[in-house]
């Protein structure tokens, strides 16, 4: 990133996006040149379909053949094992089992292409004449690998190195440094240590553990979940602000949300809107019967749980919100109007925190474990005592996390609005920036290395 800082703003503004090309071509490259290859290859394909359905008699027949081609490499890449190992579990040995490495950012981009072809076919966009403006609007290496999921419309006005749009500020490129250190040090500073006690916990089987332990293994998970993720789209956001790019927000203090509903349009919104644009509302969305609306949630939901990953924890994950959102529709949002609030946010981060346990466990079977010994309190086999899965250090990080996750912001609002506000910081956030850029990069080096989780995805 230095060194495309560097030549980035040397350059002449014509050769600029010249340069994040190349340099998100080298960032894919990286991490494996197939990879790489193939992202040039679907960047080729999407852009020449663009300019096809731009022009195209039969728009939706040219939008279904380029959307087939898109989920192919997809089901390929990530579900042709899955596939065969859940033929194989009913008749097995009938299908070979073989999982390609899975290219990094493959679910973000692909979801871009189709949500640009998408666009194009409705009239919604123009299709991309420049190649170059269209890979960066692709593959740009602040968000290609983990997102956000970005929209063409939203970026075109950023796309000509020339426009006004696209100019980087003084006050710009400081809330970049301020996202990017945010994120950086909600990654390491907190969802890198609160990984420790996840890992540990799930390194040994569910039905050994005291209730307890796997109580506090799943809520250091949940705020994992959050402070990585997030860390990681702060840290996309900045990254987009040193270049020009105002990439959009992903999250909304989920954790705050007094419903499952809400909670979807507070968690990975790109990606919420986007299943809502591009799969909820050509089925029909919330203008059909009750019956059909559910239909449609069910299967938004459940797609939506395949697209984390290839196993059948995920399918029930989705299924499970779906089922979620399907009675809150019917009833129990209402029910739910009629309690306080705090009882709301309490049934919200319940049902997350069940799901996530689903979600995080290392396979659906070691999941429903954990859960039935939750549920029971089980007491577990002797000799498993909380100081060897969490020091009083990782139990003040996680205490902090619940506090930083939304709930002190909420009791702040001016606290909200320092850390929201896009001008250039003053001393005091500026010492706390440095501070928490020390403890970042402290960690970092101090440590291993620890993938975004949702690279995975």
């Amino acid at each position: 990133m230095p060194l495309a800082l560097a030549v980035y703003h040397i350059l002449p503004r014509w050769m600029r996006n010249g340069v994040l090309c190349a340099f998100s071509l080298l960032f894919f490259a990286w991490a494996g040149l197939r990879g790489a290859l193939l992202l040039v290859g679907l960047a080729a394909l999407n852009w020449a379909g663009g300019l096809v359905l731009g022009r195209a008699a039969h728009k939706r027949r040219w939008l279904a053949l380029l959307t087939a081609a898109d989920l192919a490499v997809l089901l390929a890449f990530k579900y042709a094992a899955f596939a065969a190992e859940s033929v194989n579990f009913f008749v097995p040995g009938l299908l070979p089992v073989f999982a390609p490495a899975l290219p990094l950012g493959i679910s973000f981009y692909l979801f871009t292409s189709i949500g640009y072809c998408a666009d194009v076919a409705a009239g919604r966009v123009e299709p991309a004449r420049n190649p170059v403006r269209f890979f960066v609007f692709l593959a740009f290496f602040g968000h290609g690998p983990s997102g956000p999921i970005v929209r063409y419309g939203q970026q075109l006005p950023q796309l000509d190195p020339r426009a006004e749009a696209r100019q980087v500020t003084l006050d710009r490129f400081c809330y970049g440094i301020k996202r990017l250190v945010f994120g950086l040090a909600k990654k390491a500073v907190i969802a890198d240590q609160l990984a420790l006690i996840y890992q540990r916990v799930t390194s040994v089987p569910a039905a050994t553990l005291p209730a307890p332990i796997l109580v506090l293994g799943y809520a250091a998970y949940m705020m994992q979940l959050y402070f990585d993720f997030s860390g990681y789209s702060d840290m996309a956001i900045g990254i987009g602000a040193f270049f020009g790019l105002e990439l959009p927000e992903n999250f909304n203090y989920p954790y705050l949300a007094r419903t499952v509903g809400e909670y979807w349009r507070r968690w990975h919104i790109t990606l919420s809107s986007w299943f809502r644009d591009y799969v909820y509302i050509p089925l029909g969305g919330s203008r059909c019967s009750t019956a059909r609306t559910c239909r449609n949630l069910l299967v938004v939901f459940v797609l939506t749980g395949l697209w984390h990953g290839a196993a059948w924890q995920y399918v029930v994950f989705g299924l499970l919100h779906g089922l979620l959102l399907c009675a809150e529709r019917l009833g129990l949002r209402s029910l739910l109007e009629k309690l306080p609030a705090v009882l709301r946010h309490l049934y919200t981060l319940l049902a997350l925190y069940f799901t996530l346990i689903l979600f995080g466990a290392p396979g659906l079977r070691e999941g429903l474990t954990a859960l039935a010994g939750i549920f029971r309190w089980q007491e577990g086999a002797p000799g498993y005592t909380l100081a060897a899965f969490a020091d009083a250090k990782l139990l003040l990080i996680l205490a902090l996390a619940a506090l930083l996750c939304g709930p002190l912001q909420a009791m702040i609002p001016r606290l909200k609005e320092a850390l929201c506000s896009r001008k250039a910081p003053g001393p005091v956030m500026m010492l706390w920036l440095l501070a928490l850029l020390f403890l970042g990069l402290m960690r970092v080096t101090a440590g291993t290395y620890s993938a975004f989780i949702y690279f995975q995805f």
